[in-house]
């Protein structure tokens, strides 16, 4: 079993005032889950995090009754049950990012949906897994609105998440490599890959050092602290003063 370290911390609203995060992560034998619920388009929708929660318990559940189950599967068939037992219906559903790692005797696998990423060392170096579809359609200016959201949510050039439709699991990011090769993975939400990606405070390797010499709350500290140097958003223009974070630091040496 890898050593595991959590490090979470909730953001504020878009007005700014405090409220619980939408971040959920789960700890299983072989595995790890994090979830970000997504700030809902349209404010008749349930929240994000409500549905994050529903999520991963669910999809912990498929993982322990069947640790060895394809993820794909195992989190279509999660997105499946949670749909049908509270009536949610395809574009009309709160959602949640998903990053899956799991780990045998043999390999260690990831499963990315959106942007929350798994990021891996070893002897191959840093293997990024991310879903950049997202960041893409934001970047191009396509997600200005609830209804751009909307359309291009779990469509064909848009982008996939985790709503109602399980078909969007088959849409994730899958990577693997040998369990021997693999040092350590950090799984993180955009509130703390945001330092990496925007904000340019370090690489992932020196995200991995910090978490290793101070425990992952470090990441989040280095965060925190340029948001805060930054109030307005005047160098790093965002919708939130402060994202929900969740970082978790796995040790495979």
């Amino acid at each position: 079993m890898p050593e595991i370290a959590i490090a979470e911390r909730a953001g504020v609203g878009a007005d700014g005032l405090p409220r619980p995060t939408e971040d959920h992560v789960a700890v299983l034998d072989n595995a790890v889950l994090v979830l970000d619920g997504a700030t809902s388009p349209s404010p008749e929708l349930p929240p994000g995090g409500w549905y994050a929660g529903l999520l991963v318990h669910r999809l912990a559940a498929e993982l322990r009754a069947r640790p060895a189950a394809e993820l794909a599967y195992a989190l279509a068939s999660a997105i499946t049950a949670v749909a049908s037992a509270h009536g949610l219906t395809p574009g009309n559903s709160p959602s949640s990012t998903v990053s899956i790692l799991r780990w045998d005797t043999d390999s260690v696998e990831s499963l990315v949906l959106a942007d929350s990423p798994v990021v891996a060392f070893g002897r191959f170096g840093v293997d990024v897994v991310s879903d950049d579809r997202i960041v893409w359609l934001r970047d191009e200016g396509l997600l200005q609105t609830g209804a751009e959201v909307r359309r291009r949510r779990n469509a064909e050039g848009g982008f996939w998440v985790a709503e109602a439709d399980p078909l969007a699991a088959a849409k994730a990011v899958r990577r693997s490599w040998p369990r021997e090769a693999v040092d350590a993975v950090l799984v993180a939400t955009d509130g703390v890959s945001i330092g990496v990606d925007e904000y340019e405070l370090f690489g992932w390797p020196e995200a991995l050092g910090l978490a290793r010499a101070n425990g992952p709350d470090a990441v989040l500290d280095a965060v925190r602290l340029a948001e805060k140097q930054d109030p307005d958003g005047a160098r790093w223009p965002r919708a939130k003063r402060h994202d929900d974070q969740a970082l978790v630091f796995v040790d495979f040496e």
